[in-house]
């Protein structure tokens, strides 16, 4: 693995420090007035996303991480696995369900993701922004059921939970929000 010194920080860049694996999330480079130079840092564990701020001296070597971001498309389950396939090599790869964290939520067959891979260990999944996902089971709207702001529970075809607006009905498609799980729209 190449190391870099503290000065070539960027953010988004990973390291592979003792005691883990991270992505920096901010950078600041400090020079006192007295003593040494040094590079203050937010650092976000890529394995459970815990945010750790880390002072660093200037010029201090550390080991940069090599994340290799793969176009998968999502193909099927099989058992509790999640089937994915390169979009370049055409390779499959069985994916278990604790590696994908909550992005199994917004997945369906043909979806498109980005696996982020550090050797053979999967570390994050970039999803689009938002997905169309169609609704499996909710209250059917009723005639004058318009309140304003007014919510109920829809359960999504990945068995997903989210709030709705009252005139969205079952087997309509709507829109998420991947990164926050709200509804959108209908689509």
């Amino acid at each position: 693995m190449p190391t870099i010194t503290t000065n070539d920080l960027k953010n988004g860049m990973a390291l592979n420090l003792d005691d883990g694996l991270f992505e920096v999330v901010e950078f600041q480079h400090v020079k006192p007035g007295k003593g040494g130079a040094f590079v203050r840092t937010t650092l976000r564990n890529v394995r459970n996303g815990a945010n750790s701020d880390r002072t660093f001296r200037a010029g201090e070597k550390v080991e940069r991480a090599m994340i290799d971001k793969r176009e998968m498309q999502f193909l099927y389950r099989a058992g509790d696995d999640y089937v994915f396939m390169d979009s370049t090599t055409y390779d499959q790869l069985n994916v278990e369900p604790a590696s994908l964290g909550s992005a199994a939520d917004y997945l369906i067959e043909n979806a498109e993701a980005i696996l982020k891979m550090f050797g053979d260990e999967i570390v994050g999944v970039e999803l689009p922004a938002a997905v169309e996902l169609t609704i499996a089971e909710t209250e059917p709207g009723i005639q004058g059921d318009r309140v304003s702001g007014a919510r109920k529970p829809a359960t999504l075809e990945t068995g997903l939970v989210i709030q709705v607006p009252l005139f969205v009905g079952p087997g309509e498609r709507v829109r998420v929000d991947t990164r926050t799980g709200d509804y959108i729209t209908r689509a």
